[in-house]
């Protein structure tokens, strides 16, 4: 879906969940897909570049992030309160082929992964779902999903909550359909590989620092089997097959 706005969009909230992760809601109209992301600043001049972050959620007139404060960027986006307001580029990117999927689906996500999961997870409708979830510590943002999957599992780093290790231990790709992923690259390789090796199909969202989003700058190439292409404007979905085979 090609790019459909840049410009300024109004901060509606932006709550604090703990842990330096928020939830920031904004006014916005434009339709978006399960799976894209936007270029969000929130300052004028530096830091240089703005930030992709992920669509957690939409609704009619408003785009809901879900991020962590990594870095000076995403400290400045902390900082915005109701009545101010960030500039947006997007939505760009393939987003999750949700309308295609049924049967039992496997929803997996690693720390901030699950940002891009409660659209998806909205979308598939007629599903079974089955949210698999790693935290290091505490989990957040759980609450969203309840309404729309049939169980949630969690396993913690700390052994806090669910079970203690990592989130591959809990999701077998025999039990399901298909499965989406988000969340650190070592955890998705090894849940895609595992998929590939029992015939299930596998759907990846990546991650890389960006410098345009829109596939201009190239900076985010990455080796598939189809050849280079850009994790901004090819992705940030793909088949697991595609990376990982």
């Amino acid at each position: 879906m090609p790019v459909k706005r840049c410009g300024p969009a109004a901060v509606l909230e932006n709550k604090p969940l703990g842990d330096g992760i928020f939830r920031m809601t904004v006014r916005w109209t434009e339709p978006v897909q399960a799976g894209q992301f936007f270029m969000v600043r929130g300052w004028d001049r530096f830091p240089l570049l703005s930030r992709p972050i992920s669509v957690h959620d939409a609704a009619e007139e408003t785009l809901v992030f879900l991020y962590e404060v990594r870095g000076e960027g995403t400290q400045l986006l902390s900082e915005k309160r109701k009545g101010d307001s960030v500039e947006l580029t997007g939505p760009v990117g393939t987003g999750f082929p949700v309308e295609k999927l049924k049967g039992k689906i496997a929803v997996v996500s690693g720390g901030i992964g699950i940002a891009p999961l409660l659209l998806a997870v909205k979308g598939l409708s007629g599903c079974e779902v089955t949210l698999c979830c790693g935290f290091r510590d505490k989990s957040y943002a759980l609450d969203d999903f309840r309404p729309y999957v049939r169980e949630i599992r969690v396993a913690t780093d700390s052994g806090r909550e669910g079970k203690k290790g990592f989130v591959t231990e809990l999701t077998d790709p025999a039990e399901f359909d298909a499965v989406i992923t988000c969340g650190p690259e070592p955890m998705m390789e090894k849940l895609a590989r595992a998929c590939i090796e029992k015939g299930v199909p596998c759907y990846v969202s990546m991650e890389r620092h960006m410098a345009c989003g829109i596939g201009a700058c190239l900076g985010c190439t990455h080796h598939t089997a189809q050849g280079a292409k850009c994790i901004c404007k090819d992705g940030p979905v793909f088949k697991g097959e595609d990376i990982y085979a």
